[in-house]
């Protein structure tokens, strides 16, 4: 939460400064709708004058501004449970405390309940029987389920790509999605599982089958926590870039049935590695 106090001399687009007041005037709560705004101070930190945006009639759109900040924290705390996740710092079975997540995020929690939703949704949390959430715990079965439906949703969009009258257009986006991967090669966990995601995301987007990518799009959660399970090694050696390089060239053949046969074998293989 920010507070923003607007200065006598600002207009609607005043510059940032900061300044101590020993008496703070009447305040108001914004959100910056160009960028993250700072986060809130202790007392006696400089209050911060803010950019402010739009104003309407004279007086600054606060319930606007107000919901703007909401979705700004509500996505916030999404990628920070979410990399904690990714990274390791909650594993697999960790029951998840409202209360201190609220306090760590300096957040609402009824703001921090909506963001759990949707991570419960991507499949990166689990409710137990009375509704408590905790990091999802995959076993050997389910993992092997998530690449089956992976494989059937990637095969189909590999065969889609192999039969359109501009695949190279799709193939250089490929290519592009490969490179990003080479320049994450020595990045993070989660920077490097995000390259990786991308270049399945890009495979299912090309087709221009929204359906397809949507139901890709559900299983997103249920991959990251299948590196959780094997670990970082085994889930680093699934991301190599020759692998996938392998897709594309099939692709690039115009033989579908190639490139089922490629994404097929890609996804067992994967799977194979992460629960060996």
């Amino acid at each position: 939460m920010v507070c923003v106090v607007a200065p006598p001399h600002a207009h609607a687009r005043g510059s940032v400064q900061a300044e101590e007041l020993p008496s703070p005037p009447e305040r108001f709560e914004a959100a910056d709708r160009f960028g993250t705004l700072p986060p809130l101070r202790a007392p006696g930190h400089p209050t911060l004058y803010v950019e402010l945006p739009s104003i309407v009639g004279g007086e600054l759109a606060a319930d606007e501004f107000s919901h703007v900040r909401v979705e700004q924290l509500r996505g916030q705390a999404l990628s920070a449970v979410r990399a904690a996740i990714t990274s390791g710092a909650l594993k697999p079975g960790k029951h998840l405390v409202e209360t201190e997540l609220s306090d760590m995020l300096q957040i609402s929690r009824g703001t921090l309940r909506e963001a759990l939703r949707q991570l419960e949704q991507e499949g990166l949390l689990s409710a137990g029987p009375r509704g408590r959430l905790s990091v999802r715990h995959l076993d050997e079965k389910e993992i092997r389920d998530i690449f089956s439906v992976r494989a059937a949703l990637e095969s189909l969009a590999a065969g889609t790509l192999c039969e359109l009258p501009n695949k190279h257009h799709a193939t250089e986006a490929l290519h592009k999605a490969i490179d990003a991967m080479t320049a994450t090669a020595n990045g993070t966990l989660e920077e490097r599982i995000e390259s990786d995601l991308e270049f399945h995301r890009t495979l299912c987007r090309l087709t221009g089958n929204e359906t397809l990518l949507h139901s890709w799009e559900s299983l997103e959660g249920s991959i990251r926590m299948s590196v959780m399970f094997a670990g970082r090694e085994k889930g680093v050696s699934n991301m190599s870039v020759d692998r996938h390089r392998e897709i594309v060239d099939a692709i690039d053949t115009g033989d579908a049935a190639l490139a089922r046969e490629t994404i097929g074998r890609h996804m067992d293989n994967a799977a194979d590695n992460l629960v060996a």
